[in-house]
């Protein structure tokens, strides 16, 4: 362990669901920069909280248990919230079932540390040559959402969304509503969010996919008809808290332009597409010029918006802030 590491008390949570077969080898490959390792049980059917405490000899090892299943969302939370209570500075979230290389912890940490970021999350994508490794519908799956999840949560600069192996500052809960976000697998995407909602920086850190026997308890069908409608709902809440509650900026100003203009030239074309249709007469030539002026205007105007939200994305740890 470095000096710097030594500086700061890390904790590990891992969600425990079905996931007895793994368990043991995470918790044991777990190294010594880690202060506190917390297994929340979500009333898992196999009692892995049970077994690996009954297993482990492990002194840093602590046992949270639901009376029933709440979803792996609540169960990292409910790691959170301890790692907050005992003093951690450092909270690292995990999955149980042996996907994540646990000395990539390191890596995750050390711009936290630094002060260089508030969150660090994993990003499978990074390195081409190893997408290969990849089951093809979770790459589908996790490009598609990683695309909404850039316009919902405001982090252009980010990837892989729904990478469950990320590490943040404690200190961050006291700015955000952990009982807010969602208590299901939309855990990781929600959370991007509201951390942008309170200007957090998050970076992304290269790791290689790790895949072997696990069954996954994620439906790549539901989640690709759940989640857009999750982003799309988070997305029109980011703008009115960013664009119009916060702050009126120029980029206000673009959006609700460029929005008004693209949909009065869409709609002209459509009524004037059906009324020329009826009457058996071309359209004239002013008003296809209208319809082409407004819908290029409008488009023009949401790209400049785009531009500047782009350049948004925030770059200053909230650590340096105050």
């Amino acid at each position: 362990m470095s000096p710097i590491e030594k500086t700061k008390k890390v904790a590990v949570v891992i969600p425990a669901y079905k996931v007895k077969k793994h368990i043991a080898e995470v918790v044991g490959s777990i190294g010594s920069e880690v202060s506190l390792i917390i297994v929340v049980d979500d009333a898992c059917p196999e009692k892995s909280g049970d077994f690996i405490l009954d297993i482990s000899k492990d002194k840093r090892l602590v046992i949270l248990k639901h009376p029933i299943n709440l979803g792996v969302g609540a169960a990292v939370k409910t790691g959170y919230k301890h790692a907050l209570d005992v003093g951690m500075d450092i909270a690292v979230k995990i999955d149980g079932d042996g996907q994540m290389d646990t000395a990539k912890i390191r890596s995750l940490i050390k711009p936290l540390i630094q002060n260089e970021a508030d969150y660090t999350k994993g990003n499978r994508f990074y390195f081409a040559d190893q997408i290969r490794l990849m089951p093809r519908k979770r790459i589908i799956g996790n490009i598609a959402l990683s695309f909404f999840s850039k316009f919902s949560s405001g982090y252009w600069n980010i990837f892989d969304p729904n990478n469950g192996f990320t590490a943040i500052n404690c200190s961050i809960f006291e700015r955000i509503n952990l009982e807010k976000i969602s208590d299901r697998y939309f855990f990781e995407s929600d959370m991007l969010f509201h951390l942008n909602l309170v200007r957090a920086v998050v970076l992304d850190i290269p790791m290689p996919p790790v895949y072997g026997d696990e069954v996954s308890n994620l439906s790549i069908g539901k989640t690709l008809v759940e989640f857009p409608l999750r982003h799309l709902k988070n997305f029109l809440k980011r703008i009115f808290y960013s664009y119009l509650l916060r702050d009126f900026t120029i980029a206000t100003l673009s959006l609700f332009a460029g929005l008004s203009l693209s949909v009065f030239g869409i709609v002209l074309a459509i009524y004037n597409f059906f009324h020329s249709l009826s009457l058996e007469q071309a359209t004239p030539t002013g008003t296809l010029v209208l319809i082409l002026m407004s819908v290029l205007s409008g488009l023009q105007l949401l790209l400049s918006f785009l531009s500047y939200d782009i350049q948004s994305t925030p770059s200053v740890p909230l650590s340096k802030v105050n």
